[in-house]
């Protein structure tokens, strides 16, 4: 009898898929009626053990970002600025839907800390591949300003590692994400040794992203009720090929769950299977050109049980469990 290996199954002697996260991820609150709420890290923790994958996972404690770190993607008033609005009880506001409590700013260190974690545990070939569950989220965040709902860009913060501290020149980055991924668009918008594939209703907030690609820029937007196939093809026809002659030596994905039908956030009415079919997309591709190296950041997603399942969903096939 001749086995079948799935193409996109990389062999590791190691423990395959790394889970980083923090306490401090559950204290960062906004309000008790704030869709990015700690429940969330909860949520997706309680699918993880009902489906008896928590137990097979290589779970580690996210470190803080060092300035250092951050001042490869946010500028250095920014970093100030975020330090010192951080207040010592109550909230303050950042924006309209975004503010910090007195556990925000160190939560927000190890959220972006748990991206370079990742990245070395990758690089270094004791993990085939990590997902962090952190929170608050990232990819809004521009160089100088927080906004929908983030504050650092971890994402950005684990492709700037991957290129400084380890020497890569390829770093891909595939956000399926409800909502452009504008902050990592603009920290990346004139560096080509990051790609950056991502699909996202429009016109929706925050209402860019359409007409903003370029070469390595490969946006694709969705319509309100586009649904699995016209993502499914926006993945086929246009990320792959991209990724293809790109050829990354790293793939990072931030991974929002908020395109899902069940979620109020947005209407591009996702449904399970999606996640765990572009997961596997993606897989093929890490193993083809990344020798298996994926790192996963959680981005949106609100509706609990929905995010639940699918997060589970996508570390079940990145564990290959």
């Amino acid at each position: 009898m001749i086995a079948i290996i799935a193409p996109y199954r990389y062999h590791s002697d190691t423990m395959q898929t790394a889970y980083i996260s923090h306490p401090l991820c559950l204290k960062h609150d906004m309000g008790p009626h704030h869709p990015e709420c700690p429940a969330r890290i909860h949520a997706i923790e309680d699918q993880l053990i009902a489906s008896g994958l928590f137990g097979y996972l290589q779970h580690h404690e996210a470190p803080e970002v060092t300035r250092e770190q951050l001042l490869r993607v946010h500028e250095a008033g920014y970093i100030d600025m975020i330090e010192a609005s951080a207040p010592h009880q109550g909230s303050v506001a950042i924006d309209g839907d975004t503010e910090m409590n007195e556990f925000t700013y160190p939560a927000a260190l190890r959220s972006a800390g748990a991206a370079v974690m990742a990245v070395d545990l990758v690089m270094a070939g004791k993990v085939e591949n990590a997902f962090c569950n952190v929170r608050p989220p990232g990819h809004h965040a521009e160089k100088g300003q927080a906004m929908g709902f983030c504050f650092f860009n971890n994402i950005a913060v684990a492709a700037a590692h991957a290129m400084a501290v380890h020497g890569l020149s390829r770093v891909a980055i595939a956000d399926f994400d409800v909502h452009h991924g504008n902050g990592t668009e603009h920290i990346f918008r004139d560096d080509p040794r990051v790609m950056l594939c991502s699909t996202f209703q429009h016109p929706f907030y925050p209402y860019g992203g359409a007409e903003s690609g370029n070469e390595h820029i490969i946006n694709v937007p969705l319509a309100a009720g586009d649904g699995s196939v016209k993502f499914r093809d926006a993945v086929t026809n246009h990320w792959l090929p991209a990724l293809e002659t790109f050829k990354p030596e790293l793939l990072l994905i931030s991974a929002g769950f908020d395109a899902h039908r069940e979620d109020d956030m947005s209407a591009i009415m996702l449904v399970d299977g999606d996640y765990g079919w572009v997961t596997e997309q993606l897989k093929q591709v890490a193993a083809k050109h990344c020798k298996g190296r994926i790192v996963s950041m959680l981005e949106g997603g609100y509706e609990l049980h929905a995010l639940g399942r699918c997060a589970m969903s996508h570390i079940k096939v990145l564990s290959g469990l």
